[in-house]
């Protein structure tokens, strides 16, 4: 299988109160990613395009089928800049 662009990785960052919640807490921004990446995708995506450092990536697929992407930076990055970056908060 070919590998994805990093465009096509990532689709949106979401921004709920539980993300905001471990966006301050735990240093983690969640993503809504495409289904078929992996997380070695996720974090050379998330590297590739924002300019960060990633320590980890754990997903989860929704009941609506959906890819989320909790991705926990590393603790010279902080994950409130990045979303602010991304007009997200």
């Amino acid at each position: 299988m070919p590998k994805l662009s990093s465009i096509d990785v990532v689709k949106y960052p979401l921004l709920s109160e539980d993300a905001v919640t471990l966006l301050e807490s735990e240093n983690k921004i969640t993503f809504i990613v495409n289904i078929s990446s992996d997380k070695h995708d996720i974090k050379r995506a998330i590297q590739e395009l924002y300019e960060v450092k990633v320590q980890n990536v754990r997903t989860l697929i929704t009941p609506e089928g959906e890819k989320k992407a909790f991705v926990k930076l590393t603790p010279d990055f902080k994950a409130s800049d990045l979303a602010v970056r991304l007009g997200i908060l």
